[in-house]
Formats: structure tokens, sequence, C-alpha cells
């Protein structure tokens, strides 16, 4: 029972940061062109002006159901229709409305317009009350947008070169690297340079494992070294004077003699008899025939 409530628990926990972290309050109004007479274009090859809102969570955010008004007192001017997949916003990406006065065009057409007037616009939360971001446009020069420096910040800057449904601060070119390309038009140093780390690479690993190959044998043969068995030198053998040695012989030739004694007594002597043999000497020829009785 306590497992399944830790469990439950810890997915509502989770829902609800989810919820949180994919909330409409993360959405800004990034930046907006007032004048557009030679500058993008929407779908229908009209210059209108146009309002980047800008997604600064790490979550999609679907602004539908949010409103935008170019006035406060009508906060609810124009709802964002519910149900599009183009009204969820990636994680750090952008949304584009154009403020044409042409609803019917589409989800993201606004059925007001901007100009040196109504130059006010403000995105309002899906309770048609609590105004999420806001924006006054200052006058500037045709084709010029206003927006912050940095998607999402604090800062403000006219730019005269507008970046909608991109990011305000593009990278910078790498005048390096355009110098380099420059002055290295065939690509002959980018090859030589390309091969020289290689080359310096290579070697550097030659030289780390020819260095750990060392270490190592240095530490095998301190290992053998330690274990290895200290030979005993053999004790030599006390010489034996020459009367033991002739005691000794002496010994054993009697022992020898003795022995040999022993085995001639052992031995048997078989001679063989020969004898003639006669078959008118068998006792067999001397036997004499019973008489029979008739």
């Amino acid at each position: 029972m306590n497992k399944t409530f830790t469990i439950a628990l810890c997915g509502l926990l989770t829902g609800v940061g989810t919820l949180s972290a994919q909330s409409n309050k993360d959405l800004r109004i990034n930046e907006a062109l007032l004048y557009n007479i030679a500058n993008y274009q929407d779908h229908f090859g009209r210059h209108n002006t146009w309002i980047e809102i800008f997604n600064t969570s790490y979550g999609t955010v679907d602004i539908g159901g949010c409103y935008l008004t170019n006035d406060l007192a009508n906060p609810r001017k124009y709802p964002i229709p519910r149900g599009d997949v183009l009204t969820k916003i990636p994680p750090r990406q952008h949304a584009l409305f154009w403020a044409d006065n042409h609803p019917t065009d589409g989800t993201f057409h606004l059925n007001f317009t901007l100009d040196s007037v109504h130059n006010f616009v403000a995105l309002i939360s899906n309770d048609g009350l609590t105004i999420i971001d806001s924006i006054t446009l200052p006058a500037m020069a045709a084709d010029h947008s206003y927006g912050r420096t940095e998607d999402g910040g604090g800062k403000w800057d006219v730019f005269e070169k507008t970046t909608p449904s991109t990011n305000n601060k593009l990278p910078l070119v790498d005048a390096t690297n355009a110098k380099f390309r420059q002055n290295d038009r065939s690509g002959i140093i980018m090859s030589i340079t390309a091969m020289t780390v290689v080359f310096v690479a290579l070697l550097f690993l030659f030289m780390s494992f020819k260095f750990i190959g060392r270490v190592m044998l240095r530490r095998h043969h301190r290992r053998e070294v330690r274990h290895a068995v200290v030979p005993v030198p053999a004790q030599k053998k006390k010489e034996a004077s020459p009367s033991e040695v002739y005691a000794a012989i002496a010994f054993a030739m009697q022992k020898y003699q003795r022995d040999l004694r022993k085995i001639e007594k052992a031995i048997l002597t078989i001679n063989k008899v020969a004898r003639a043999y006669s078959p008118w000497s068998s006792k067999i020829y001397g036997l004499r025939e019973i008489p029979s009785k008739k």
C-alpha cells in the first residue's frame, strides 16, 4: 500500500513539474516589425506587420488558447485557436504571427493591424486576463524590426537586419576562417596543417605507449626480483680418510667372498649315466607263456 502511494505521489509530482515546465508563462514577444515594405512575406506573398513569439523554456509550450491584442481594453481580441499542431512551440523556438487583419487566412493571421498609432501588442494568458508579455513599438524605419538582443532577454534594440522565426543574435562570421580561406584557396596549407596535427598526435601516442611500456617492464622486473628464490650453495661432502677407504674395500671384498661360498654350496651337479640298451635283455622277453588249459 505504501509503495503504491509513493509511486502515485512521484507520478503526480512529475506531472505537475512537467506542466509547470511547459507553462505559457515562458512565452515572450521576441521581435516585431511595424512597417513591412520589402521585408519578409507570408505564404500569400504579402508584406505585412509580423510579431514573433519565443518559447524561453526547454519544454514544448502550446500557445493555443492564449490571446493577442493591440488594446488592453479588449484583451481577448484575437483568440489563438486550439488544436493546431503548429501552435505547439518546441523548446527555445519561435512562432510568427501576421498582424494583417486577415484571420480567415489561418491560425497565425490576426484580426488587427499595427501602425504608428496602434503600436502596442500584448500576449494574454488563456484565462483572458493575465498579461504574459507586452511591448510598445518605437518609431523605426521601414523594414526595420524591434526585438530583444538575445532571445528571451531583457534588452531591446532596433534591427536593421530582421530575424523572423530565427535567433535574434546570429553567430558572427569567423573572420579568422574567412581570412584563412582567402589566403589558402588551393587548400595546401590546410592539408599540411592537418597532416602535421595527425603526425604530432601519432608521435605523442607512440611516445606515451613507449614510456608506459618501459615503466610496466621495470615493474615486472622488480616483481620478479622480489619473488625470486635465492639458490642455497651446496655443502661439500666430507672426504673420507685413506684408512676408512681401505676398511670399506676390505669389508666389501669379505662380503663378496662370503656370498660366493653360499652360491657354490647351493650348486647341484647332475651327471648323466650312459647305459646300453638291448631289446634281448628286456624283462618282457623273459616271461613265460602260461599254458592254456584245453
